[in-house]
């Protein structure tokens, strides 16, 4: 008899098989058997759902539907699975020959699920970025009215300066925008745009030539710019709205990330509302992801940001944030940017930017614990020493 019943974490599930000395060829069938895998379909028919639900129960697994679905007295209901890998690839094998209620449609998107690969960014060059850690975005400023004035970093050398002390404190990339976003502002014109951010992503690109730089715009013409003096990555707040853009992408071989974003900055604050912030955030970024692919943009070419404070109260912000792990099934690498935002100073009771370093890295530390690709911060050396600490203790 055991001495104790231990309850061991899914973090130290393979160490404790191999510490029971179990073959090594089976730790796969272990891991596929060892954890429930939380998956929820939207508007299934109600026989259909039935079916997913004798299914599952037949494997060991179940799924959630509504009250009145066994009774037929509702045509459809969302589906929440409750199974583990193993389960689902019995219920794929089980549902895939029912040609019937659009189980064929489930099977699909459950199997593309199953079978999509790990994220991953190519750059246009062939390098990668490497997701088997959280990568840190280093935010330069090139303009004058950013919300955090710590940040604003005026003309090229400066910018150059500060993307050398973010590389040395452990930045993966360095973010470059000449536009502030903050909510209320209005945007700049193509010529100053142009005017603060090419300089800077040249002199940045010249001192440091293998560093990774990303240019902060949602104009194709600063974009094509950027491009051409060296920028590895687009970071368009618009989500690739614009045909030019998605073609200039496309062409280049430029990856690209599409934020969920309500309306416009100078606007997009004004009583903003959702029925459910994170479906209908996981929507518009599979629909964006949808429009590249579409485009000829590979999946290898997308980065997706669900628009920390860009059209969301706090509510839905920290409804994002403590969610944010379900964006992760879209299967693109998921960048958190909510360095220093509202949703930080209205939580921690009306702090003004200079004093949400805390919350940030606070935030920082979420963004690992949901498998975020990347985080967006104006701190990297606070924020990379947390990150990596808890990277190390998980």
């Amino acid at each position: 008899m055991a001495d104790v019943i231990l309850p061991v974490s899914a973090s130290a599930l393979e160490e404790e098989l191999q510490r029971i000395g179990v073959h090594p060829g089976s730790l796969p069938i272990f891991r596929a058997r060892a954890a429930i895998m939380p998956l929820k379909l939207y508007g299934v028919r109600t026989p259909a759902a039935n079916i997913l639900k004798q299914e599952l129960l037949g494997g060991g697994a179940d799924c959630a539907v509504h009250r009145d679905c066994v009774s037929g007295r509702t045509e459809k209901t969302d589906v929440l699975l409750l199974g583990t890998l193993k389960a689902y690839r019995e219920l794929l094998r089980k549902i895939t020959p029912m040609p019937f209620f659009g189980l064929p449609e489930i099977a699909g998107e459950l199997r593309d699920y199953l079978e999509r690969p790990g994220p991953r960014t190519r750059l246009a060059g062939g390098r990668e970025l490497d997701y088997s850690r959280v990568l840190v975005m280093g935010i330069v400023n090139v303009t004058g009215d950013s919300f955090y004035a710590a940040s604003r970093t005026p003309g090229a050398e400066g910018a150059a300066a500060a993307a050398g002390r973010m590389l040395d404190e452990g930045a993966d990339i360095i973010d470059v925008g000449a536009e502030s976003t903050r909510p209320g502002a209005r945007p700049a014109s193509l010529e100053d745009e142009l005017e603060r951010l090419i300089p800077a992503i040249r002199a940045i690109k010249k001192r440091f030539p293998y560093s990774v730089v990303s240019a902060d715009t949602y104009r194709a013409a600063v974009a094509r710019a950027a491009i051409d003096e060296g920028a590895d990555i687009i970071n368009d707040i618009t989500g690739a709205a614009a045909p030019e853009m998605i073609r200039l992408v496309a062409g280049r071989g430029v990856p690209v990330v599409i934020t969920h974003m309500r309306g416009v900055p100078e606007t997009m604050q004004e009583s903003p509302a959702y029925d459910d912030v994170v479906r209908e955030v996981f929507a518009f970024l599979a629909e964006r992801g949808a429009a590249l692919a579409g485009a000829g943009v590979g999946r290898e070419k997308i980065i997706v940001d669900p628009g920390i404070g860009f059209g969301k109260t706090t509510g839905n912000n920290l409804e994002l944030l403590r969610r944010l792990n379900e964006l992760t099934g879209l299967g693109y690498p998921v960048l958190l940017a909510a360095s220093r935002k509202t949703v930080i100073g209205e939580t921690l009771g009306g702090l003004e930017p200079e004093e949400r370093l805390e919350g940030t890295v606070a935030l920082s530390c979420q963004a690992v614990m949901a498998g975020a690709g990347m985080v967006r911060v104006h701190d990297v050396k606070e924020n990379v020493r947390a990150i990596r600490m808890l990277e190390a203790v998980r």
